[in-house]
């Protein structure tokens, strides 16, 4: 496969904080969201998704969300307001003129897509990743897990599922006060909201994913909606060939 080099930019987002991309490749624009506690480079470079799509011909464009990655971690509680990573995405696309695209997302970033769905955002297909209906519908609590972890760093046994996912963080140069504010920002999408989506979507998730629900449910919701399965959980999904040629299928379909 071809070596496509990645070049990182910035924009200021609409409340003046500074966020950065990624891009690879030329041709149709896809925009892919990454997951939370993860960045751009883990879900979408690391394992060869963004080359193999590049190579069919789009131009991948990667943000780093809100408080991941390269993008600004504020600390102040106010650079957190509910929806402000679907507003952070409807800038970017803004700042890039986007008007013909490809919309994309796993786990946090399908939710994101979701809400820009939902709030106006129009690209001409969409993939939801790592997303089932009861993380769309209800996202009160969601993320207990993570912040258990963030606030108790350095007190789970060595080996433990806990114990793993802080060393994840130490990988990813997590800020754990600018994650933790992240996990205030959630916003439930009303099913009748999910059911008026127009576009053709794609919904990918692994075949022991069951971290947010069914995604053949969300699949089943949309009116334009088609459920592919592929192997593994949600952690692991995200890392399997078969993500990236699911998404590209459905595109190229």
């Amino acid at each position: 496969m071809a070596d496509f080099p990645t070049e990182t930019h910035r924009f200021t987002s609409f409340d003046g904080t500074e966020l950065a991309w990624h891009e690879i490749g030329t041709g149709r624009p896809l925009v892919l969201i990454h997951g939370y506690f993860s960045t751009a480079y883990i879900n979408w470079i690391k394992y060869g998704h963004a080359a193999l799509l590049a190579q069919a011909g789009f131009r991948l464009i990667l943000p780093d969300l809100r408080a991941h990655g390269e993008s600004a971690k504020p600390h102040d509680p106010a650079a957190y307001p509910p929806d402000v990573l679907m507003r952070d995405g409807m800038a970017l696309i803004e700042h890039l003129g986007l008007t013909d695209y490809d919309l994309g997302g796993y786990s946090l970033g399908a939710r994101t897509v979701v809400r820009m769905l939902a709030n106006g955002a129009s690209p001409r297909r969409a993939a939801l990743c790592g997303m089932g209906l009861s993380g769309l519908l209800a996202t009160e609590g969601r993320g207990e897990y993570f912040r258990r972890v963030l606030t108790n760093l350095g007190s789970f046994e060595r080996g433990s599922t806990e114990w793993m996912t802080e060393a994840f963080l130490k990988t990813t140069k997590g800020d754990p006060e600018a994650l933790l504010l992240i996990l205030q920002t959630f916003v439930d999408t009303p099913q009748q909201e999910i059911a008026a989506i127009p576009q053709p979507i794609i919904v990918v998730a692994g075949a022991e994913d069951f971290d947010n629900g069914s995604a053949q449910e969300v699949a089943d919701l949309l009116p334009d909606g088609r459920f592919v399965e592929i192997p593994g959980n949600h952690m692991s999904a995200v890392s399997r060939p078969e993500l990236a040629t699911a998404i590209l299928e459905f595109l190229q379909s």
